[in-house]
């Protein structure tokens, strides 16, 4: 009798095994078709269907993914770095997956922490380097050291240096490209709570909160995928913009002694001590304060002066106004609206400021619609 039940347990284990194994194979039979359809409705629609797809090839050949971001690190950088590495990792946990670790921005500091990643890591890597258009500006510069090199970025100032340069300048913000991804390929990237908060983090903070240009109806739509993730779009929001008090002293020094050049360009300068003087203020949260000034009727371009021991750190922004141009004149770029650049005297901030006021002054003679 007993030799009669081992039979059959023996026969029910096959059989429970062989139906795991046709489970296992329609789901990828499955896979497959989705995958077909997806492809081919893509490449009549999505011109960048291609580079998306080779990308995915990538991160699927590679056993170890060291992904990049760029020097002081905004939301969108630090968003869209932690967001993909979630998103690999959940995809793919067999996977090593890290963040090298770079400066860090204090305000960012409730997302993941990045990794301490030894240089023999890069041996057979992929390295992804996001939200980064130039070289110069990447973190951590052992990127270098890996078997191949993608690049995932949205500037206008974008250079290639990948072996797969995915740049789309039409894109909100990085961490949107990264959604997007996910969202072509859904069935093979998969999104997690973890990686949405991220990614919204970094749609959040480079779409000014959805108030810039930039902030298409794909901007929408991509933000929205993220919430069906359960995120805590409240608990981002008051992390990410509820101040301490010596914020507000910020401010009031902002809107007290801010200036306006003949034409409209509202501007402010900083010198180097004073985030000492009040409250122990970082260089971050100084150059935050960029956006105070985007609210003042009739000027449509505002720039802050952040002094430094050795340069002087500027911060553009815009409305209506493409401002690329004014930026890569003095050491620097971004996007149409919002921009950064780098320079070294009082007498270049005097020039920036003069080429900003002729910009301003040209767009009013041929705008007087807007303002």
């Amino acid at each position: 009798m007993s030799e009669f039940k081992e039979k059959v347990t023996e026969i029910k284990d096959k059989v429970v095994k062989g139906a795991s194994d046709a489970i296992d194979s329609l789901k990828k039979g499955a896979n497959t078709i989705y995958n077909a359809i997806d492809s081919a409705k893509s490449d009549i629609d999505d011109p960048n269907y291609n580079i998306k797809k080779a990308i995915l090839d990538k991160i699927k050949e590679y056993d170890t993914i060291i992904i990049h971001r760029h020097v002081r690190p905004d939301g969108d950088a630090i968003g869209t770095s932690q967001g993909l590495k979630a998103l690999i990792k959940n995809s793919y946990p067999e996977k090593n997956v890290y963040v090298a670790s770079s400066d860090k921005s204090d305000y960012l500091s409730f997302l993941p922490k990045d990794d301490n990643v030894a240089k023999e890591l890069y041996d057979n890597a992929l390295a992804i380097v996001v939200d980064t258009g130039d070289e110069a500006r990447i973190s951590n510069q052992n990127y270098k050291l890996a078997k191949e090199i993608i690049k995932i970025d949205h500037h206008d100032t974008s250079a290639d240096f990948g072996v797969i340069n995915y740049c789309d300048p039409t894109s909100a913000s990085c961490a949107n490209l990264i959604v997007n991804l996910a969202t072509t390929f859904r069935y093979e990237l998969k999104l997690n709570q973890d990686a949405a908060t991220c990614l919204f983090v970094g749609i959040v903070t480079d779409s000014g909160r959805f108030r810039y240009a930039s902030a298409d109806s794909r901007c929408f739509k991509e933000a929205s995928k993220l919430l069906e993730y359960n995120i805590d779009t409240q608990g981002i929001y008051t992390k990410l913009y509820v101040e301490e008090e010596t914020k507000f002293n910020l401010k009031k020094y902002v809107y007290s002694k801010y200036k306006m050049t003949p034409n409209g360009v509202a501007y402010i300068y900083f010198k180097d001590n004073f985030g000492k003087k009040h409250g122990n203020l970082s260089k971050e949260d100084i150059s935050s304060a960029i956006n105070l000034l985007d609210s003042i009727k009739g000027s449509m371009i505002w720039v802050l002066f952040n002094e430094g021991k050795d340069s002087i750190r500027v911060r553009l922004r815009s409305r209506y106004i493409n401002i690329t141009e004014l930026a890569s004149k003095y050491n620097g770029g971004g996007h149409e609206n919002a921009c950064g650049s780098t320079v070294y005297n009082k007498k270049q901030a005097k020039e920036l400021l003069k080429d900003a006021d002729t910009l301003l002054k040209e767009f009013k003679l041929n705008h007087k619609d807007l303002y």
